[in-house]
């Protein structure tokens, strides 16, 4: 498969259609240098990954629930143990960091922050060029106090997502593909007259 039949093919596997088989560390490694090709001003390097298998999905579940008690402390037992069970449905999961340097003026927060999603970008492209199921999951864990106190993260820094990889079970459903003339705007549109 070349670059572009992947880029034009790609689509995200629900967790739910995963099997219980995961990357091997060779697999994870591989999608790391996929990685580390991303594109990044000043040569940064903003990324970071936590790898989170085995028993670790447990505990990131209870990062989750009590992230969740603190938001809403009304939070229902069913919502709490949905949040327990999220890493669950996943043989692996990368939690994509941006760890932001503010004493680089000449590279802002933004572009490290689009540098390190582009490492995303590069690890699901990887895992599904392997042959796995990838999706890449924010929601409120990933802007959430708790969970980025959890993950020694500062107030600059970002939880890009969490990446979620696994064998598919299953078929998984094709992806909307939208004609890219709907999103093309001409050049000027916002310049005043």
């Amino acid at each position: 498969m070349t670059v572009l039949e992947a880029l034009l093919n790609r689509k995200s596997t629900p967790p739910r259609l995963m099997d219980d088989q995961g990357p091997s560390h060779a697999d994870v490694q591989n999608m790391m240098c996929a990685a580390m090709t991303a594109p990044d001003h000043g040569a940064i390097r903003p990324w970071r990954f936590v790898i989170i298998e085995g028993e670790d999905r447990a505990t990131l579940g209870q990062v989750f629930a009590e992230a969740l008690r603190r938001r809403d402390p009304n939070a229902t037992e069913e919502a709490i143990a949905k949040e327990i069970g999220r890493p669950l449905r996943a043989p692996t999961i990368i939690a994509i960091l941006a760890r932001v340097t503010l004493d680089r003026p000449n590279v802002p927060p933004v572009e490290q922050i689009v540098a390190a999603g582009c490492a995303a970008q590069n690890m699901l492209l990887a895992a599904e060029a392997k042959g796995f199921g990838a999706i890449l999951l924010t929601g409120k864990n990933a802007q959430d106090s708790h969970v980025k106190t959890f993950f020694d993260m500062k107030e600059e820094d970002e939880i890009i997502g969490f990446l979620y990889v696994g064998r598919a079970a299953g078929p998984v459903p094709d992806k909307e593909r939208m004609a890219p003339e709907g999103y093309i705007e001409p050049f000027g549109k916002g310049a005043a007259a």
